[in-house]
């Protein structure tokens, strides 16, 4: 496997579908499951892709058995092994599966792979479309500035954490439980039950208030790592911890 960026959500008809693009490749590999149960609407489609998958493999199509696996975040937050599938593997599956969306599916795979090498050549045209993109869902664009500034914030933090040794995966979202827990006295998980949320993302969900105290967070994690520079998990914890308290101690005043 090449290089690779970070994981991504594409959403396609407001379903989604994990993704990971490798730049030596020059394309996304995608979660099947996630694309048979957009397909199929299947209620599991997990027994469905077994199905399909063992007869795929008797009948020697070679995009199974060229399948991948790569750490994807789960349901519950943790990075798990998943079946993945470069897009030319992907419309051999699709063409396995009855599905009135399996047209306008191939469409979008094939406009999804041009918008990325568009936005690797001109990186502002990914700033654009993400803005384009919550304009339509109703954001207000005060809200949608602090939202990109929380993920530029968010990309300086775990440049910061690659620094000190710290995983990608679980490591990261342990760091980033200890932030959370800090600054709202709640975990990812409870935080996202609180906002009765399942799959959404979080920050997504998250009003003005709460996008800065969370970014308020995040910094000074940044920048107290930077001048500590603390190597391995515990020692990252307890900057994780005093970073979200900083924010925690704005919170109170605020609320006072």
């Amino acid at each position: 496997m090449g290089s690779e960026e970070n994981n991504e959500i594409k959403l396609f008809q407001d379903k989604k579908i994990r993704t990971k693009w490798d730049s030596n490749i020059e394309d996304y590999y995608f979660s099947v499951i996630d694309v048979i149960a957009v397909l199929t609407e299947s209620k599991n489609p997990s027994q469905y892709w077994r199905t399909l998958k063992s007869r795929l493999k008797e009948e020697g199509n070679e995009s199974v058995t060229n399948c991948n696996r790569l750490k994807l975040p789960a349901t519950d937050g943790k990075m798990r092994l998943t079946d993945v599938a470069n897009t030319k593997e992907l419309l051999r599956i699709i063409q396995s599966v009855p599905s009135p969306k399996a047209e306008p599916f191939k469409q979008w795979l094939a406009q999804l792979g041009k918008e990325r090498l568009e936005e690797i050549a001109d990186p502002e045209q990914a700033i654009e479309r993400a803005i384009q993109t919550y304009r339509n869902k109703g954001y207000s664009n005060e809200w949608i500035t602090q939202r990109l500034r929380s993920i530029e914030i968010r990309k300086d933090l775990t440049h910061e954490w690659h620094k000190s040794g710290i995983k990608e995966g679980i490591e990261y979202a342990i760091l980033t439980d200890d932030i959370s827990k800090a600054w709202s006295g709640m975990s990812t998980r409870e935080y996202k039950d609180y906002k009765n949320l399942r799959k959404e993302s979080l920050r997504d969900n998250m009003t003005n208030t709460e996008l800065v105290l969370n970014m308020l967070a995040e910094v000074s994690t940044t920048e107290i790592s930077r001048n500590e520079k603390p190597q391995g998990l515990d020692k990252s914890r307890d900057v994780a911890k005093r970073g979200g308290s900083i924010a925690d101690n704005a919170r109170k005043d605020l609320e006072k």
